[in-house]
């Protein structure tokens, strides 16, 4: 089993990573969704996943942090910042 993850930098990849692997493998979902405002419902079951396993690599300090939904951010919805969308 792999050690729990307590140094910022290694948290911070660890979250991209996993921000990373949604988007790469949901990226037609997460699309539609942000075209029909419906980004969080659509894609809770991805999203609450990766948090899930975030949550079980890191420290609880880490955690807090808030690492992970910065990387949903910058990793899922930044990347489609040129779609058409009546969110923005």
């Amino acid at each position: 089993m792999a050690s729990i993850i307590d140094d910022d930098k290694r948290a911070q990849r660890k979250a991209r990573a996993i921000a990373s692997d949604i988007y790469l493998y949901n990226k037609a979902k997460i699309e539609e969704a942000l075209q029909k405002d419906s980004f969080f419902e659509e894609l809770s079951e991805f999203i609450t996943e990766g948090r899930d396993l975030f949550r079980a690599s890191v420290t609880p300090e880490l955690f807090k942090k808030n690492y992970y939904d910065r990387a949903i951010v910058d990793r899922v919805i930044k990347p489609m910042a040129a779609l058409k969308t009546p969110i923005w």
